[in-house]
């Protein structure tokens, strides 16, 4: 009787290592086959895992996006409120395209505008008191040099003042659910009630990129004016974003659009787009340290977290 116990527990013990051998260990091979995979990987998941690009960022807040999926592939304190500096802009030149029956219309820019901005050392695109400017080109001036006589007016023309101009740029961010951001003028000059962050600045751009006249602009490198009563041979001004990218910094895509800001409480800023193997990535990033006369730490950033991608 102990012999046939024996004998059957050494043939059960037999038959359950040979039920492992068969199902178990093909199973961990095949888990293994699959974790290695090129495809298991991908690009937008190694960046959205990978912690080391947030904490190696000289900016403070920042939102990174594939447009094609609306997928948040990074973020870094991407709620937290921040001074948007220039990043304002883009809604100034949104609510002035929403709002511009004739984009070629004569804006005269009266003197009086002109006085509070130089005294606040605000960005300027190059009109000059008493210009009259085509509407196109007040937007552009908006966007690329960053020129507040442009915003102002925009502003100016649309709603009657910058007040209540602003109050159409607050209701534009209601709408799109910008929850964090608070306007008061058209600028981003520092104010500090004139907040946002940058996951709804990622919110406003994302929307704003869908109108095809605000895409050319925030995608153009250079714009010339057209001939006016004070520069009968226009101006030319460039991004002030592209003309701090080097080309050559890039293996697999390119910036193709962009918006700066900068105030000492801002810190450096920027709000990108990017095409990278085919796909196009939006990038916010806030609250890097530096100056105009220093490196550009917002455009390092952004170009370190493409060549991730």
């Amino acid at each position: 009787m102990r012999k046939r116990k024996s004998t059957s527990r050494t043939a059960w013990i037999i038959t359950f290592l040979i039920v492992l051998a068969i199902f178990f260990i093909p199973l961990e091979k095949f888990d293994r086959l699959i974790q290695d995979r090129p495809d298991h990987d991908t690009p937008n998941n190694h960046i959205a895992s990978n912690t080391s690009i947030e904490s190696d960022l000289h900016s403070q807040n920042a939102i990174l996006i594939n447009l094609k999926d609306h997928k948040i592939l990074m973020e870094k304190h991407s709620e937290e409120i921040i001074f948007p500096a220039s990043l304002t802009k883009i809604m100034t030149a949104l609510v002035a395209i929403e709002n511009l029956s004739d984009l070629h219309k004569q804006i005269l820019l009266p003197e009086r505008l002109f006085s509070d901005l130089y005294a606040a050392n605000a960005s300027m695109a190059g009109f000059l008191p008493n210009e009259k400017v085509a509407a196109i080109d007040l937007l552009y001036g908006t966007m690329l040099p960053s020129g507040a006589e442009a915003s102002i007016g925009l502003a100016n023309e649309i709603a009657g003042s910058e007040a209540a101009f602003v109050q159409l740029m607050n209701d534009k961010a209601k709408q799109l659910g910008m929850k964090d951001t608070h306007f008061i003028n058209a600028t981003g000059l520092h104010h500090r009630d004139h907040y946002s962050s940058v996951k709804d600045i990622s919110v406003l751009l994302e929307y704003a990129l869908k109108n095809q006249t605000f895409r050319a602009i925030f995608t153009a490198e250079r714009h010339s004016t057209l001939p006016s009563n004070l520069h009968p041979d226009g101006i030319t001004f460039k991004s002030s974003m592209f003309k701090n990218i080097d080309p050559a910094n890039f293996l697999s895509g390119e910036i193709i659009g962009g918006k700066t800001g900068y105030t000492e409480q801002a810190g450096l800023c920027l709000a990108s787009i990017a095409v990278i193997n085919g796909d196009e990535y939006l990038l916010i990033t806030a609250g890097a340290n530096g100056n105009h006369q220093t490196e550009q730490f917002n455009i390092t950033d952004a170009i370190e977290v493409y060549k991730q991608l």
